[in-house]
């Protein structure tokens, strides 16, 4: 190809020429009258000026107040506090509890226990039992067998095959760990 140059030329050309004629157009700007385009003197047969009427824009708003919105809180709009009443000398009596207020929510559980089950050691005579290998994940293992106290907080209730049963030495918070260390 050796008219590179030339084409370049050409397309930069035809560029400005479209760019010409598209800035250049003679159609009405968007939110003008068509008379306001075009020149003063080319006004045609049906257009009409109408009249300005600035008294419209000088029309009273009203004051200007404070505002007591805040752009940074999402909330709804507090009605006005109720105007404060003087309390007679006497006292009213307590509401009666008619059974409509709601009981106490129990206390939360305990948080779930840390350890991950990473094997089994099972010895040769089955009198031992097996020995649940705990790891609490910091580099820390615990041997244990059924009963037995791990890490001063909780109990090793049972040792299966795929998973170890633990509690809390106060008997709350049962969980079944897994083989997998979830």
């Amino acid at each position: 190809m050796r008219s590179t140059p030339a084409l370049t030329l050409l397309l930069v050309l035809l560029a400005g020429g479209v760019g010409y004629w598209v800035w250049t157009d003679d159609t009405p700007s968007a939110g003008l009258p068509a008379a306001a385009t075009r020149g003063a003197g080319a006004q045609g047969a049906g257009d009409a000026v109408t009249e300005i009427r600035l008294d419209l824009l000088e029309r009273d708003r009203g004051a200007l107040t404070a505002s007591e919105r805040n752009p940074f809180r999402f909330e709804r709009r507090m009605p006005p506090p109720s105007p404060v009443r003087m309390q007679s000398a006497r006292r009213a009596a307590p509401p009666v509890d008619e059974g409509l207020t709601e009981p106490p929510l129990p206390p939360p559980p305990p948080p779930p226990i840390p350890l991950r089950f990473i094997g089994y050691l099972q010895p040769r005579d089955a009198e031992g039992g097996r020995v649940a290998v705990l790891s609490d994940g910091r580099g820390n293992v615990f041997n244990g067998k059924e009963g037995d106290v791990i890490e001063g907080r909780y109990r090793l209730l049972r040792v299966g095959n795929d998973s170890a049963e633990l509690v809390y030495l106060d008997g709350r918070g049962r969980q079944t760990i897994r083989l997998s260390g979830q």
